[in-house]
């Protein structure tokens, strides 16, 4: 597999804060990476390392329980609680992921108007019983890498020559989504067609990702048509572009296959967070300057797009008969 410095490493800590300058010298950095590889790293991302470790270890101990007690807070047709292995199939895939995950999104209780009104994805989360300590832990890194996100998407503004609050408001609340992932290892010479996490692409605008040290991400160079490995590098947080800020910028931004593969012969662990619009949230490329006849996507909701990627790869979708 062929290691490639071809996914750059952008410092960030002047942007979280509040730098003016280092954002537009960083907005000129994020725009070379989505309009090429569509991932990059960053270093200086502000999120506590207390935080981080605090979600990781809790992401070990919870994967440790029993397949009965998980199976407690199984996935509720929010995307909110545990997904089994076997339960996640990549549009395309032959074999579903050697995986499990578990998934929250923004805390909404019963008298939030969007639940009122019956949005999905809107509600409270499916917290395990059997471990109250998750809570506390796991909230608390999606707050972080949230306001890490209004961030990222501020210098993303930036960068394609927007007023740096475009997303602001596009982002009251977030359809933003937090998974813990645990990987078991799979044999060094496992079947060509089983992965952690097959082909794929994510579905919302941008993903912000911390990985142990194991490795096994895999991006697809849109240079040489090759898997490249998105190694560990401690400090950092990957990013990439998902398929709706590639829609919005009509093509302009990667949207890149990626893979995981986990052959260290070690548990692997991650978390990622989707940081994406509000469900009703219009993606459609004229907002951002594409005018109508040059438009390659039609506008779609936020959310719709979301749901409709879902019932095409969760298994709970189908079990709940969930149809978007």
């Amino acid at each position: 597999m062929t290691v490639s410095q071809e996914i750059p490493i952008i410092d960030f800590a002047s942007v979280r804060a509040q730098d003016p300058g280092a954002a537009r010298e960083a907005a000129r950095k994020i725009h070379e990476a989505c309009t090429g590889v569509g991932f990059f790293y960053i270093r200086g991302h502000g999120v506590p390392h207390d935080v981080i470790e605090g979600a990781a270890a809790a992401a070990r101990r919870f994967f440790a329980f029993g397949p009965e007690a998980k199976r407690s807070v199984a996935a509720d047709a929010n995307h909110r609680g545990f997904h089994a292995k076997g339960d996640a199939l990549m549009y395309g895939a032959k074999k579903p992921d050697a995986k499990e995950f578990y998934s929250i999104g923004l805390e909404l209780d019963a008298d939030d108007s969007n639940v009122r009104a019956g949005e999905p994805l809107r509600g409270p989360n499916n917290w395990p019983s059997f471990m109250p300590e998750l809570r506390p832990a796991l909230y608390r890194y999606f707050e972080e890498m949230g306001a890490c996100g209004a961030d990222l998407l501020r210098t993303v503004a930036l960068s394609l020559g927007l007023d740096e609050a475009f997303f602001a408001p596009r982002y009251k609340k977030p359809l933003q989504r937090t998974q813990i992932i645990y990987y078991p290892p799979q044999p060094p010479a496992g079947e060509a067609d089983q992965f952690g996490v097959a082909p794929h692409s994510d579905y919302g605008c941008i993903t912000l990702l911390w990985q142990d040290g194991n490795g096994g991400l895999q991006v697809k160079s849109l240079t040489s048509n090759t898997w490249i490995d998105a190694l560990p590098i401690p400090g950092t947080l990957v990013i990439n572009v998902g398929d709706l800020l590639a829609r919005w910028t009509n093509g302009r931004f990667s949207s890149t296959q990626h893979r995981v593969i986990n052959r260290s012969g070690r548990e692997r662990y991650s978390i990622a967070t989707f940081f994406d619009p509000d469900f009703a949230t219009v993606i459609d490329p004229r907002e951002l300057g594409t005018a109508a006849a040059d438009c390659r996507y039609q506008p779609v909701r936020a959310g719709d797009y979301i749901l409709g990627r879902f019932d095409q790869s969760f298994g709970y979708r189908k079990k709940l008969g969930q149809t978007g």
